[in-house]
């Protein structure tokens, strides 16, 4: 059986299972079981052998049974990193990187763009470190900070701190902004950027979501509360004690919330408060300035 024979299998196997995007998802198996080049794959169409044949039903063995393949890949792609993943920690979307593109914004907006190189930036409910490492790569002279409660999401940034050679974040366990306490009353601590994509799904939602998500994916990572807003509440209550003078709070909002946080952001005293759409027209990104 030729490659290109194989995809088309695995696509209609896919698809009859109620996998979405089945013939992407085909490829990308087959290239990662093969380590080939996608355009290689394509111009050569190789013959597959029996191993290999095995191996990649195998995948979609597993794929069928609704694990992420993102997990059985072990990485995806995240603002030109690769980021490692795997049970016990969220999965990076493409709409969060938005938040990095809206961080660098506000950088380059500043009349001195020179003042943005010595930033001192956190990153709360880090999770896999997608977005710290994201902004650590991008302002190599700032100093990233990320926090989690989940070791194993702590373990999973370390990880993908040294797998793309990223030396300026630093990752810590504990709730929201629980482990800086410490740190802070060794020495002031102001952050000109606090960034996060917090849990942000009601409680009772998780259930009916795809079951990638529901069955999947660590539920401390999904669940907002009962409305979905909880972390939201506690980041932005404490926010005040850790932002720099006109420093930003970014966050990330699930679809139908920007209101919503946004008016959390102004009972906080917060009164420059802006919402971004993503590139679906969703209101995204809520930006908090001091």
């Amino acid at each position: 059986m030729t490659v290109l024979d194989k995809i088309k299998e695995i696509t209609e196997f896919l698809k009859n299972c109620g996998i979405d995007d089945a013939h992407k998802e085909s490829e990308m198996i087959i290239i990662f079981c093969l380590d080939m080049d996608k355009t290689v794959l394509y111009r050569d169409n190789p013959v597959l052998s029996s191993e290999e044949i095995k191996k990649i039903d195998e995948i979609a063995g597993r794929r069928i049974k609704r694990e992420p393949l993102q997990y059985i890949l072990g990485y995806v792609e995240f603002y030109e990193l690769k980021i490692k993943v795997g049970e016990g920690v969220l999965i990076p979307r493409p709409e969060t990187e938005l938040l990095v593109e809206e961080v660098v914004k506000a950088a380059e907006s500043r009349e001195q763009r020179a003042e943005s190189a010595g930033w001192k930036m956190l990153d709360l409910c880090t999770g896999s470190g997608c977005l710290a490492l994201a902004l650590a790569k991008h302002f190599p002279d700032a100093k990233v900070y990320g926090t989690d409660i989940s070791a194993t999401a702590i373990r999973y940034a370390k990880e993908n701190a040294e797998l793309n050679g990223i030396s300026n974040a630093v990752f810590m366990k504990g709730s929201l902004y629980e482990p800086l306490k410490q740190l802070i009353s060794e020495m002031p601590l102001k952050f000109d950027v606090i960034v996060s994509n917090p849990p942000y799904i009601k409680s009772n939602d998780i259930p009916g979501l795809q079951p990638e998500i529901s069955k999947w994916e660590p539920k401390n990572a999904l669940d907002g509360g009962e409305d979905g807003l909880r972390y939201y509440r506690e980041i932005l209550a404490e926010a005040p004690k850790y932002l720099a003078m006109d420093g930003f709070v970014f966050l990330e909002a699930g679809e139908g919330q920007a209101e919503d946080v946004s008016g959390i952001a102004r009972s906080n005293h917060f009164r420059r408060v802006s919402v971004i759409k993503d590139y679906a027209g969703i209101e995204r990104i809520v930006i908090v300035t001091a």
